[in-house]
């Protein structure tokens, strides 16, 4: 005799993200962080009905906030896309075993080869930490198959504890070195990328690139648990570069297909 079927409720996250308007800031916060004003303009809704929505998200601990560096009365929120797909494969298990694994990203040795590898620029104030790390990570990660710089507005040179992060992780850092924005300005960027909110807020665009892009990051070097701030923002940027590289291998796998066909 069968087994008689079951039912399971719906995951409340999925509940959530089934509003219109709550899923329009999840989709748009899943490629950049954004404050209020810019999502208000984005989806055309007044500020007490976005704000009722993003504490919803918050409290279902999808969203957060923080407080920007360069302006404390505004607030960036980012989407938590680690906790949200746990929670999307965990559904996913629900229906099928199957749907409950997914390798993000697949090896880049793998992905095809383009005829021009994307570039991508990070950059923050002092070029000495954050940005620093993003590049590197972004290069080793990508196993070079993304063409990646970094540079700042006041660059300070290398901060001493990223130099120790990198060589606990055991990444070439022969040739890194701290610039200014003005060496890379003519450069074409298929993406650039912000890691500072003070330099989002005097380079919000760049010429030519096909997306700019914010992570709100608060810089390791002004944090009083240096050695934990340093590690905090590792993990940060590791599991962010994670999930940007899925854009950039499907960009990679389409330009493939559409060669193909060609």
């Amino acid at each position: 005799m069968n087994a008689p079927l079951s039912t399971t409720s719906m995951p409340a996250f999925l509940k959530l993200l089934a509003h219109e308007l709550r899923w329009n800031i999840v989709t748009l916060l899943a490629r950049s962080d954004r404050s209020v004003q810019e999502i208000i303009h984005v989806v055309h809704e007044p500020q007490n009905v976005v704000s009722y929505h993003l504490r919803q998200l918050r409290e279902h601990h999808l969203v957060k906030e923080r407080r920007s560096a360069a302006d404390e009365r505004s607030l960036y929120y980012s989407l938590d896309l680690e906790a949200l797909r746990v929670l999307y494969l965990s559904a996913g298990a629900v229906l099928h075993p199957a749907i409950g694994s997914l390798e993000v990203p697949s090896d880049p040795q793998q992905w095809p080869r383009p005829e021009r590898p994307l570039r991508v620029l990070f950059l923050c104030t002092h070029n000495s930490a954050r940005s620093l790390l993003a590049e590197t990570l972004l290069r080793q990660m990508s196993k070079g198959r993304v063409d990646v710089a970094s540079a700042g507005t006041e660059p300070t040179g290398i901060h001493p504890s990223t130099l120790q992060v990198l060589t606990s992780l055991k990444i070439d850092r022969t040739h890194l070195h701290s610039k200014h924005l003005d060496e890379v300005k003519d450069q074409h960027f298929d993406y650039v990328i912000t890691v500072c909110d003070r330099v989002r807020e005097v380079c919000p665009t760049w010429p030519g690139a096909s997306e700019c892009i914010h992570w709100s990051i608060p810089d390791p070097a002004q944090e009083e648990e240096r050695a934990q701030a340093f590690a905090d923002t590792t993990a940060q940027l590791t599991t962010r570069i994670r999930y940007f590289l899925t854009v950039v291998e499907r960009i990679y796998q389409q330009h493939s297909a559409d060669t193909t066909q060609q």
